[in-house]
């Protein structure tokens, strides 16, 4: 299968599907991540285009260990993500291009806004992609056969799938650490692996676990 990941930053891929990231390269799955922005606002003591530059080779650094090669970097604004044409016809062309069959993205109730809209984004790129309009996009139209949401600053409400991330737990903490600009100041990796082990402890699924919404069906729980 192919797997298209979209992150409004730099690390919330590895926060939110990380494991399942692995799974699906142990399983011979291809893994693309786009990155929605650089994440180049997220300091007052490092400018943002140098930021943007530390971030970007960090999650290329994180996406070797979990075993991803494609990597696309869109660049966006950090912090002003909107729901725009430009942005649309964007990810219509990834979506076409790539030929997915599992889309991941952030739940709709991600607190921060960024999130949000790659949310909203995501979803719409999805519709559009499997529809016969937008020919300015190019490409044939696609449908995708899975969505998911993932959690990363704000836990589901109500999560309908948790992903039994045990084997993997090791090597995404490992990939999340590789994002020191941002480890360095809030401990992500330790609130992530407190919310891994407590997804896996309340649903008795795993010692460590991902939860998901699933929008559209669900290719972790194949056999």
């Amino acid at each position: 299968m192919n797997v298209l990941v979209f992150a409004p930053h730099p690390d919330d891929d590895v926060i939110g599907c990380g494991g399942a990231i692995c799974e699906h390269r142990r399983k011979g799955d291809g893994v693309t991540i786009v990155y929605l922005t650089s994440g180049e606002a997220g300091s007052l003591s490092v400018s943002p285009g140098e930021l943007g530059t530390i971030r970007e080779g960090e999650a290329r650094r994180a996406s070797e260990i979990l075993g991803v090669e494609d990597l696309v970097f869109l660049r966006f604004p950090d912090g002003y993500l909107d729901f725009s044409p430009v942005s649309i016809r964007t990810l219509v062309k990834l979506v076409r291009e790539h030929k997915p069959d599992v889309v991941y993205l952030p739940h709709a109730q991600e607190g921060p806004r960024d999130h949000r809209v790659t949310h909203e984004l995501g979803l719409e790129a999805v519709r559009r992609a499997a529809g016969p309009w937008f020919q300015d996009c190019g490409g044939e139209l696609w449908p995708v056969k899975y969505v998911l949401a993932y959690e990363v600053w704000t836990p589901i409400v109500s999560p309908t799938y948790y992903n039994d991330v045990t084997p993997w737990i090791d090597l995404k903490l490992e990939a999340l650490r590789c994002h020191a600009s941002q480890v360095s100041t809030v401990a992500y990796d330790e609130a992530v692996k407190g919310l891994n082990l407590y997804r896996g402890i309340l649903s008795g699924t795993g010692d460590y676990c991902e939860a998901f919404q699933v929008i559209a069906g669900n290719p972790l729980a194949r056999e």
